[in-house]
């Protein structure tokens, strides 16, 4: 018989893919969980996990168990709570880029926390690029991701990509080659500033690009460069430049979950997010005249 407590930690060890990540996260020394792992490889009798550069990585076994192990520990966890009327309890890790996670997630966690105390939360900020391997690899349960198309059918909110200055009367306007600070090349907000910018013939240059919302904002606060960010991130010291530059999209905001049959409590917070994100406000912000 399999020990659920055995495929609990394993299924931390997949998704961390480190003994010593998950130690910390199961409570347990390196040893201690690597004996564990071993025990398990030999109740199967199949390896399990390959060690790498990267870390330790699932075999095909290994990838077979992780999805029965993740069914029984949701369904464990459905039976206690229904027989038992217990308070919902997991751990859940939730995936979000950057700019959500600082407009968004304070008043979507603070309202679930309250209600679920006693489930425990691990966020991974990313953006959405580098947050679906993670969901493949099913590293994070769950994540906030940004999709082009703003009418797609799983699209929970629309947020629209805007021009963001120091000032509304920046200078920055007259330049004949317009310098921008931007998210990485993969990311949506950089091809979005880019088709806008040739869509119109207009000349510039990324003077800046990053993955750090924080990078961004600095070098725009300092004047050098003129941003792109969703409307909910823009800082009250910032303004959203609405004159002298082309229109940018509308993006959609979906919620992607790594299993098909999440557990309890990933399934509870992801029905607590669609069901509150739609309706929060934007953060005011500062706007061009």
């Amino acid at each position: 018989m399999l020990d659920l407590a055995l495929l609990k930690n394993f299924a931390v060890v997949a998704r961390t893919g480190s003994i010593s990540l998950a130690s910390t996260q199961v409570g347990r020394t390196q040893s201690a969980l690597s004996m564990q792992m071993q025990r398990l490889e030999a109740e199967v009798g199949q390896p399990l996990l390959q060690r790498t550069g990267a870390g330790m990585r699932l075999t095909a076994a290994g990838e077979r168990l992780l999805a029965h192990a993740e069914q029984l520990i949701a369904r464990h966890d459905e039976i206690l709570a229904d027989m038992g009327g217990l308070a919902l309890k997991g751990t859940v890790s939730l995936g979000c880029p950057e700019d959500y996670s600082i407009a968004f997630l304070p008043e979507l966690l603070k309202r679930f926390c309250a209600a679920n105390p006693q489930v425990e939360l691990r966020l991974v900020c990313a953006p959405t690029i580098g947050l679906r391997p993670l969901i493949q690899r099913r590293q994070i349960d769950m994540a906030l991701v940004s999709l082009p198309d703003a009418d797609d059918a799983t699209v929970i909110r629309r947020e629209r990509f805007v021009w963001v200055a120091d000032r509304p009367d920046t200078q920055l306007l007259s330049n004949d080659i317009l310098p921008l600070a931007l998210s990485a090349p993969t990311t949506l907000d950089y091809r979005a500033a880019c088709d806008a910018m040739e869509a119109v013939n207009r000349r510039y240059r990324v003077a800046f690009a990053s993955d750090s919302l924080a990078g961004l904002i600095a070098i725009t606060r300092a004047g050098h460069a003129i941003s792109v960010l969703t409307s909910t991130a823009v800082p009250p010291d910032l303004h959203i430049i609405d004159h002298g530059l082309p229109l940018l999209p509308t993006i959609g905001i979906a919620l992607e979950f790594s299993e098909n049959r999440p557990s309890s409590a990933a399934a509870m917070l992801g029905e607590h997010i669609r069901q509150h994100l739609p309706s929060l406000k934007e953060p005011a912000v500062a706007r061009g005249l």
